[in-house]
């Protein structure tokens, strides 16, 4: 009886666990989305190549920027709390192998928050009205450039991103908590996004081919995959009679 019992409650904090990662997953993809594909880019604010024109843009449009770094910080902090769900409902699978998701994933969080550090600080050298006294134009516009290291940086990121996903993917698709379909596009579309990077690094030209093509399938899987586990739950029940943990 007790451990009847026991076993419900452990099934309940996995199924909460199981939709708190799927609310964070569509919650964090939303916000992701918005800064990097209205504030950022699309917006025109960052032109690739041109330092001048991207500091031009910031100061014409510094709310709007900053907007966009707040909503990046939001992002990180969801991230966290997304990859703690993740370990609460993996580790009843193989806890090592979700420690090591976890340790991936962290790191590349943290590699993304002094990114966004740093461009945070270039947007204080060309906005500040005390820096623009001390720096010519030529200076702050060579400043600027900071802000392209922030994508450079996320190729980097973007790695640990692939790396973990991967690892809590095959995790779930052992569990049987989700259709092992979606367990496995969600191990392609990782493997795609860590492979693709590394092209990218070794062979820069191939950027503006790849980056439509790499991203695009863990979009997807992550949206799917906050859809059926907010909605849909994960199938706790056998796997935790069989874990017995």
């Amino acid at each position: 009886m007790i451990e009847t019992m026991e076993n419900q409650i452990y099934s309940v904090s996995l199924s909460k666990a199981a939709r708190l990662a799927g609310l964070l997953f569509l919650v964090a993809m939303a916000t992701g989305l918005f800064a990097e594909f209205y504030v950022h880019f699309p917006s025109g604010l960052i032109v690739r190549g041109e330092a001048a024109k991207t500091a031009s843009n910031i100061l014409a449009n510094e709310r709007l920027y900053r907007i966009g770094i707040a909503n990046n910080i939001i992002t990180f902090a969801i991230d966290v709390v997304l990859i703690w769900a993740l370990y609460v409902l993996l580790r009843t699978v193989n806890r090592s192998l979700a420690l090591l998701a976890v340790f991936f994933r962290l790191v590349e969080t943290t590699m993304a928050c002094v990114a966004i550090v740093n461009y945070y600080v270039a947007m204080q050298f060309v906005t500040d009205a005390d820096h623009l006294q001390v720096f010519n134009q030529g200076q702050l516009q060579a400043l600027s450039v900071m802000h392209y290291n922030y994508a450079l940086t996320f190729n980097v990121v973007a790695i640990f991103l692939g790396s973990g996903s991967t690892i809590f993917n095959y995790l779930f698709f052992k569990s049987g908590y989700i259709p092992r379909w979606l367990a496995l596009w969600g191990i392609f579309a990782s493997l795609v996004l860590l492979l693709s990077q590394f092209a990218i690094i070794i062979y820069p030209d191939v950027e503006k081919t790849i980056i439509p093509a790499c991203f695009g399938p863990i979009v997807i899987d992550e949206i799917a995959l906050g859809f059926w586990l907010l909605f849909k739950g994960a199938n706790i029940p056998k796997m935790a009679a069989a874990s017995n943990i």
